[in-house]
């Protein structure tokens, strides 16, 4: 009676059998984007209503992102004072520093 006490409490701690769940996504699980606990992060059910739009989300999703970081790289540039030399238009004689910087060339 006194041994069967550690052994039941040690398979307490014993890995539980992992079930294998199907799911209705047609999205690998190994793509990017996917999150290991969650799945595919899919709040508003448009995977499943609208899947031939999905990679063109995707897409616009990377664009998205890479404007925003480079929208970073020029209030970086900005916020450090550098400044670029040369016309914003040779033709009008416009050059970059004839402009207001900052909020002012709103």
């Amino acid at each position: 009676a006194i041994l069967s006490v550690p052994a039941g409490s040690a398979a307490a701690f014993a890995p539980a059998a992992q079930t294998s769940t199907s799911s209705a996504l047609k999205v690998s699980e190994l793509e990017l984007g996917v999150t290991a606990p969650l799945g595919v992060f899919d709040p508003l059910g448009w995977l499943e209503s609208e899947p031939e739009a999905f990679e063109r989300r995707r897409a616009v999703e990377r664009k998205h992102g890479r404007v925003a970081m480079a929208a970073v790289v020029g209030v970086i540039v900005h916020n450090n004072g550098i400044h670029f030399d040369g016309y914003l238009s040779p033709s009008a004689g416009l050059k970059f520093e004839d402009f207001p910087q900052g909020i002012d060339g709103i």
